[in-house]
């Protein structure tokens, strides 16, 4: 039995690690492809936790495994901050002032097709120079932060309120 709990940490980490550096915006927009890689993913997954052990206790001993490993993560990363960086990675701007910034867009695997969609949809926007930040969260989503009134610099002719 001690194996299969063994067998079963091992694949967690090693499957997040994976996820993980597979990028942000993997886990946040989901396509067909994304989906059916983690069916695949699931079913080789599924052969290296319980190997020849076709029991319910082997199974039901995984599935606890795998839910105390995860909520053992999830207490790190709520009680540490470097952690929780670490499990979950950080919001990086990824435009501003309406200027995408290339390096951290291609670290991200981001275009500015993908930002001018999050924009549209959560701001009712149209271009780029409207937008003062966009930020890829943690969970991949892209937040919109646009320019307000008078702070848009790409709009002439503007003078401060009084």
């Amino acid at each position: 039995m001690e194996s299969i709990v063994l067998r079963a940490l091992i694949v967690y980490v090693l499957v997040f690690i994976i996820l993980r550096m597979a990028g942000k915006r993997t886990l946040g927009e989901m396509t067909a492809f994304d989906l059916v890689l983690l069916l695949i993913i699931s079913e080789a997954v599924q052969n290296a936790l319980v190997d020849d052990d076709k029991s319910i206790t082997g199974s039901i001993l995984v599935i606890l495994t795998l839910v105390f490993a995860d909520i053992l993560v999830s207490l790190a990363t709520n009680r540490f901050r470097m952690v929780d960086s670490i499990v979950n990675g950080i919001p990086l701007i990824v435009l501003e002032n309406g200027k995408p910034l290339k390096d951290r867009m291609q670290m991200a695997r981001l275009q500015e097709d993908d930002i001018l969609e999050a924009a549209r949809r959560s701001q009712g926007l149209e271009s780029l120079t409207q937008i003062k930040y966009a930020v890829l969260e943690k969970d991949g989503s892209i937040s919109i932060i646009p320019f307000r009134g008078n702070d848009n610099p790409a709009s002439p002719g503007t003078t401060p309120e009084t």
